[in-house]
């Protein structure tokens, strides 16, 4: 019994280290672009961006993904803040970081970034499995009234949901 209990505790343990630990969303890209393709990229970091990821502390509101002319991605002016304990081995804030991608999605990438309309805009930078990962999209801008409608669909959704919730609560009393 024992035994079955001990397995249970190395499941649940495995199952939290696989958790995606999200530490910066970019909110504002999913209104601004139309998101067509999704990937998901490592970051090359030094040990104290890691030590200030692990605090919970980045921005990706201002970044981008650039591809540069010999085939490597980077992303931009995203913020990690300086790690408080670290000394004279800190990193600058918004320095540009590798994108570990296979090269095959890089061409890709680099090839429908060109067409017009088009950006690589960073989504979400987290951890799983211990290494940090930022997940990336190909994304097309919207107008202003496309954002608009956007708003008025989730708030019809949202208040279809509640009239919904509503009518189910008063069906129970």
């Amino acid at each position: 019994m024992a035994k079955a209990g001990a397995t249970s505790q190395a499941l649940k343990n495995k199952q939290k280290a696989d958790a995606r630990q999200v530490v910066a969303r970019n909110k504002k890209a999913r209104h601004e672009y139309f998101i067509d393709e999704t990937y998901e990229a490592g970051l090359v970091l030094t040990g104290t961006e890691v030590k200030s990821l692990r605090e919970g502390r980045a921005s990706l509101t201002e970044a981008w993904v650039e591809i540069d002319r010999s085939g490597e991605a980077w992303l931009q002016n995203a913020t990690i803040p300086v790690y408080v304990a670290g000394t004279w081995t800190n990193h600058a804030p918004t320095r540009k970081r590798k994108l570990l991608l296979h090269a095959d999605e890089i061409l890709r990438l680099g090839q429908r970034s060109r067409e017009k309309g088009h950006t690589i805009v960073p989504l979400e930078l987290y951890f799983i499995r211990g290494r940090a990962k930022v997940e990336i999209a190909l994304a097309r801008g919207k107008q202003e009234w496309d954002k608009r409608e956007t708003l008025r669909r989730q708030q019809d959704d949202r208040e279809a949901r509640r009239a919904m919730s509503d009518f189910r609560k008063g069906r129970r009393e």
